[in-house]
């Protein structure tokens, strides 16, 4: 005895199948990229953060943290162990009439630690960002309040799309000839942070112009009505609700800018530096010098040395210290991107 089903049972046809399959298929494909994501990070974080932990008190590799690379020395004693001294520590120590016996195996930027770079990444996130989001916002306004919309209007923001897509290498040879060469600043954070705003700006441009034009026209309105000018509209009814969405294109520039190798590589960059940039003697030559960053270090301890498990606890710790730092300046407007939204509701 057949059973005929009920007119409302569920039917399987092929479009419902394919609905499933389809959903499957994108939650498997996001999955596997939040699994390997995580890999990635784990193994920095197992592997790097030993190098920033010490068995004794104050319990934090602080050299790694306070000091610029040096050269580590491993001294081979007669009983089997081995002396390891990195190149400050060895003056000081010949200095007091100590003497290291024996042959030495030496391990470039194998020793004390990365305090230029960290310095170095701060100073060249922090700029060029300031630069970006100042370009960034007043070119947003300008296209979404002021101009009239047009194929002129059309073409900028396709070309603003287009220079999205544009790779990070093409920017460092643009910010290479124009910065260091044609205006004469060389290796320079001035060079860098022009070079990296300009690298981030369409991405700062195009994500404040979408926030901008997601406050309602209603807030414009109401303040022409009452006889406030275009720019007092903008600066008390626009700007204020639109600063949210403007944040977020910031932590989406901080990402990029503090991870990108090589546009300062070209522009902003020294493989080591052992004075910080405010150990100048005139206050401009602050803007007018290059600096280590932690990227670049990353780079020259991983591809430009020859490798050896000294180079590998370098490369790890620099890693995640530069973690620690991207999410540190990006929780910061995380921060004052949700002090915003609490203050200014709509």
């Amino acid at each position: 005895m057949t059973t005929v089903p009920h007119k409302f049972h569920k039917r399987v046809t092929v479009a419902k199948r394919m609905q499933s399959l389809c959903f499957w298929g994108f939650r498997g494909a996001a999955y596997f990229i939040l699994v390997c994501a995580t890999v990635i990070f784990l193994d920095i974080f197992v592997k790097g953060l030993p190098v920033l932990l010490k068995p004794t008190f104050p319990y934090v590799n602080t050299a790694f943290l306070t000091q610029s690379p040096e050269t580590l020395h491993v001294f081979k004693n007669p009983d089997g162990t081995e002396t390891k001294v990195g190149d400050s520590e060895m003056r000081q120590r010949e200095a007091q009439g100590e003497v290291f016996s024996g042959s030495s195996d030496d391990y470039v930027y194998s020793a004390g630690g990365i305090f230029p770079a960290i310095v170095g990444t701060v100073l060249l996130v922090i700029g060029s960002m300031t630069i970006a989001l100042v370009l960034g916002v007043c070119s947003a306004v300008y296209l979404s309040e002021y101009s009239r919309q047009g194929p002129m209007i059309t073409g900028i923001r396709l070309a603003i799309l287009n220079l999205a897509g544009v790779p990070s290498i093409v920017f460092g040879l643009f910010g290479y000839s124009l910065f260091c060469i044609t205006f004469g600043w060389g290796t320079s954070l001035m060079a860098g942070w022009f070079t990296l705003a300009f690298m981030v700006l369409p991405v700062v441009i195009t994500a404040s112009e979408e926030s901008l034009l997601a406050v309602p026209k209603g807030f414009r309105e109401g303040s022409l009505a009452l006889g406030a000018t275009q720019w007092q509209t903008i600066q008390n009814n626009v700007l204020p609700y639109a600063l949210p969405g403007i944040l977020t294109s910031s932590i989406l520039g901080i990402s990029r800018v503090a991870g990108e190798t090589a546009p300062i590589m070209f522009t902003a960059a020294y493989v080591v530096r052992d004075e910080l940039p405010w150990q100048v003697k005139h206050p401009l030559d602050f803007f007018f010098q290059g600096v280590m960053a932690l990227p670049y270090h990353i780079y020259v301890v991983s591809s430009k040395v020859p490798q050896n498990v000294y180079t590998e606890q370098v490369q790890y710790g620099t890693a995640f210290v530069f973690m620690a730092v991207v999410l540190a300046i990006a929780m910061t407007s995380v921060y004052l991107r949700i002090r915003l939204r609490s203050r200014f509701k709509w």
